[in-house]
């Protein structure tokens, strides 16, 4: 038997199921509006199905919600496309591309990781099962090794801790972002990379 469709598909080629479609639009949703206060009712109108269809498909909206962050997540890092790999360009500007990398997949997911606070349950139940969120991270440091061990980065840099000052380059600009009563970050990322390598870079032979 087929699955049945909602609404909104029954007159197109989309061979989703209607649990598929109550996922892309919880997540479509979170996206726009982040995950406080969204109701099943909020839910089943966008998706354009009575209230009790997510019923059928999801125990509770907290099991739809936690599938959509996930899935939003996914797609974050999904968007990240390629990164730069060792041994090309300058570091400087390796670091530059993937900070701002970095900035865009957290302003994608802290926004709604801030919404979670107010649905603590929701927040336990992703943190218990964490998915690929440290994918950019993952591959920061595996960057910055590899230019380590091509020595265009000293041979006692702490790989961690590089990364983690980029890292929180990315959560002080999507933060305070989302706190209108603080003033903005007035470095931009140039002068960011400028300093971090000025501590890291060897000796003599500039951002290489």
């Amino acid at each position: 038997m087929s699955p049945r469709k909602a609404a909104a598909l029954r007159d197109s080629a989309d061979d989703r199921g209607l649990r598929d479609h109550l996922l892309s639009t919880a997540q479509r949703l979170i996206a726009e509006q982040g995950a406080a206060g969204l109701t099943v009712r909020a839910i089943a109108r966008a998706a354009g199905v009575a209230d009790g269809v997510l019923y059928n498909h999801f125990t509770s909206k907290e099991d739809l919600l936690l599938a959509a962050v996930r899935a939003h997540v996914d797609t974050a890092h999904r968007e990240l496309g390629p990164l730069p790999t060792a041994g090309d360009a300058t570091v400087a500007e390796n670091l530059h591309t993937y900070l701002r990398a970095g900035l865009a997949l957290h302003q994608a997911i802290l926004p709604v990781f801030a919404g979670l606070l107010a649905t603590p349950a929701i927040l336990a139940r992703y943190t218990e099962t964490p998915g690929d969120e440290q994918a950019w991270r993952t591959r920061l440091t595996t960057y910055l090794a590899a230019e380590r061990a091509l020595a265009r980065l000293a041979p006692a840099t702490d790989i961690d801790a590089a990364a983690a000052l980029l890292a929180g380059i990315c959560h002080d600009r999507v933060l305070t972002a989302l706190l209108p009563t603080t003033p903005p970050p007035t470095a931009d990322i140039d002068a960011v990379i400028t300093v971090l390598l000025a501590g890291i870079a060897p000796h003599g032979s500039g951002d290489e």
